[in-house]
């Protein structure tokens, strides 16, 4: 199947950021004629305060970003992994969440980002993603075009238990909408894909945030991203809003998967003392 990792610089204002993620997939759509079309994270907003938050929080499957995706999935006979954007949760807080939608526009599946980014960066700006949103407490996983795609979501990468156990579940491809920062990504982005992807003998994709945001000022790595189960970088975004395309190969999985299977080999081991 083909697979085209759309690159975007979101910005403050939701309606806007939307029309971008239709146009680059209809630009995709029409040059390289994809099945599956993958979004960065929060492609509805990134930046502004507590209102702007509030404004661009919705409902799943009624609100304004669901159903632009399940329009465009219908019109196009493609399958849309719609990155993520903030939906609305228990107690005045939210959760970063991930839509992926079919070719007939059915929801196939949705995912709340487990991990969240409460980090201290080397430049010493901090984020606290908890103070505005709640974990999700379920895996997710869907079917297209022959793979099994596990759905995560950007600092869920450095948890690879997580992706352990959606590898178990029969995931051969995973899916990282990510906002990398400048600082972590110029030194972890790549080799994290590589390891997550050699680690299962698995594609990894990830549409990732790219440049500066002009209400925020903060800078996103980019480098959108796919990944094949020997860890080779086949497609890499250069810089600025786009997208790149790659064809997913069953048998590179297969492939992988006898020279080196570390899934029949994996064992749980108890911690020491238990």
């Amino acid at each position: 199947m083909r697979v085209s990792l759309i690159q975007l610089t979101a910005d403050i204002d939701p309606d806007a950021n939307r029309q971008a993620a239709a146009t680059w997939i209809e630009r995709a759509v029409e040059a390289d004629r994809p099945d599956l079309v993958a979004l960065p994270e929060a492609f509805t907003l990134i930046g502004g305060g507590r209102e702007a938050r509030a404004a661009a929080t919705e409902t799943i499957p009624d609100g304004p970003t669901t159903t632009l995706l399940r329009e465009l999935a219908r019109r196009h006979r493609i399958t849309i992994h719609g990155g993520s954007f903030i939906e609305a949760g228990p107690d005045g807080r939210a959760f970063n969440s991930s839509v992926v939608v079919g070719s007939d526009g059915a929801i196939v599946a949705t995912y709340r980002k487990i991990h969240l980014f409460d980090v201290t960066a080397p430049d010493g700006q901090s984020f606290r993603e908890s103070e505005r949103f709640v974990p999700g407490a379920e895996l997710a996983r869907f079917e297209a075009g022959g793979f099994h795609f596990g759905c995560t979501i950007c600092y869920d990468l450095r948890f690879a238990e997580l992706f352990q156990h959606l590898a178990r579940q029969g995931a051969d491809a995973f899916l990282v909408p990510s906002v990398f920062t400048l600082q972590t990504g110029k030194d972890h982005w790549e080799v994290l894909l590589r390891a997550r992807a050699i680690e299962h003998g698995a594609y990894v994709l990830a549409a990732a945030q790219t440049g500066r945001h002009p209400s925020s000022g903060r800078q996103s790595w980019g480098h959108s991203m796919v990944v094949d189960p020997w860890g080779t970088v086949v497609a890499q975004a250069s810089e600025g809003p786009g997208w790149i395309t790659a064809r997913l190969d069953p048998a590179r999985v297969r492939e992988a998967r006898r020279l080196i299977p570390t899934h029949r080999h994996h064992r749980l081991i108890e911690p020491w003392g238990g």
